[in-house]
């Protein structure tokens, strides 16, 4: 049965899961907020400018992001509506690093030592005073800029010194708030599951985050350049994290997807942060491992009645399709070198692509929105290479000028499987 379905948007994340809907045969509107990124999913989704005065008309609303959201979210779930999205509790857990990590200790998980400042100088002498290895991790609005996240590599903490006085210089004005983590090497998983107002959804979805723009986990962090990712019952990273959380969830009648990002080593899980929303391009991957339609799943989820999901079996692979100035923000560059640019498929199949910062016109797609990141490209596969290859297989059929991609996502599960399976984390 077709659902009216409304998707709420900042700066356009959620384009090619209401695409999926309109291709379902769901009715669609998609509301846009941010006046550059408003081009973005035109010819693919019908659009609509002010959301609210569609949510009489919709039987489903969709959020897709915090930074306020969650206040929407919870008031038109306080009315009757069936809603995707968070509160202002779940935005808080994300937005406010220190609030999530009080929040995981308070119900009984493991944290990482940490500190959290809202003065460069003090967290300077803090380090002076404290020698060792941090990662720096701006909060509130700032974590948005990704290249800002530092991972220390000195045992005695001076490259996180000079870090520090560099962005007291430079980004003093917009890094409000920050956290000093102490850095723990291990394995860095993810653990992320549905929930559905009461309860968490089985399976769980265990992913690997590609965060650094260059093959090989080099150069400035990016919000995501692929993700590998598989299905699960819940596992041990799950029990020991995110399941804590659900008495918490369950008061906020939550419904929606929630993530955390954990370190795991032979001592111990120890959480990282939270997203407590579809993360991106993660829902894109999961879509193609989801077996029912999007749009039925979705609407099950906001209405409590999904219980459990049948998932494909084997891997998944998203590989992130970008141009210039990405991960970086310079209107000029991306004006001269990439807005507008012909999207051009050697052959006609388009299976496994997800649209980001894209238009249609007639039947060509287009570079559009500012952020210069483009395509999720999805594989699958029995095997972790099989998935991949049939990832990169499919960014072979595009061509677009000046497009790079890493070609290394899912190489770190080889011998991040071996440790996981080693310290008991896959059984």
């Amino acid at each position: 049965m077709p659902h009216k379905i409304l998707f709420v948007s900042y700066d356009a994340l959620i384009g090619d899961t209401a695409w999926q809907c309109v291709k379902e045969g769901h009715d669609v509107r998609y509301a846009i907020s941010t006046e550059s990124e408003r081009e973005i999913g035109d010819g693919f989704v019908p659009k609509v400018d002010d959301w609210e005065q569609h949510v009489d008309w919709a039987d489903l609303v969709v959020f897709d992001d915090v930074l306020g959201h969650g206040t929407h979210a919870h008031r038109l779930r306080q009315l009757g509506k069936r809603v995707i999205g968070g509160t202002p509790y779940t935005d808080r857990l994300e937005d406010d690093r220190a609030f999530g990590q009080q929040e995981l200790k308070a119900a009984g998980v493991t944290i990482i030592p940490q500190e959290n400042f809202t003065s460069f100088d003090d967290a300077i002498a803090f380090v002076q005073a404290n020698p060792n290895r941090y990662v720096i991790k701006p909060s509130g609005e700032a974590q948005n800029l990704k290249q800002l996240l530092f991972v220390g590599e000195d045992e005695e903490g001076k490259d996180v010194l000079q870090v520090l006085e560099d962005y007291q210089r430079s980004w003093a004005t917009r890094i409000k708030e920050f956290q000093l983590q102490r850095r723990i090497v291990g394995v860095e998983v993810a653990a992320g599951a549905f929930f559905n107002g009461s309860e968490f959804v089985p399976p769980v979805c265990v992913n690997f985050e590609h965060k650094k723009l260059f093959p090989g986990d080099i150069g400035p962090s990016t919000g995501e350049m692929g993700t590998s990712m598989f299905w699960s019952e819940p596992n041990r990273v799950f029990s020991a994290t995110l399941a804590k959380m659900e008495s918490r969830l369950r008061r906020e009648r939550f419904a929606g997807y929630i993530d955390v990002n954990c370190i795991v080593n032979s001592n111990g899980i120890y959480p990282l942060e939270f997203t407590s929303r579809f993360g991106y391009p993660t829902i894109m991957i999961q879509q193609e491992g989801i077996t029912m339609p999007i749009g039925d799943f979705l609407y099950q989820l906001a209405d409590g009645t999904l219980t459990r999901f049948k998932t494909r079996t084997g891997f998944q692979v998203g590989v992130r399709v970008v141009v210039p100035p990405f991960p970086f923000h310079d209107q000029e560059t991306f004006e001269r070198n990439s807005k507008d640019a012909v999207i051009f498929f050697k052959k006609p199949n388009r299976e496994g692509v997800h649209i980001e910062d894209v238009k249609c016109v007639g039947n060509e797609w287009y570079v559009t929105g500012g952020s210069g990141v483009i395509l999720t490209v999805v594989g699958l596969g029995p095997t972790m290479r099989q998935a991949q290859r049939h990832a990169y297989a499919r960014i072979e059929n595009i061509m677009i000028p000046n497009m790079y991609y890493r070609k290394d996502i899912g190489d770190r599960w080889y011998e991040d499987h071996d440790r996981l399976h080693s310290w008991g984390y896959l059984r």
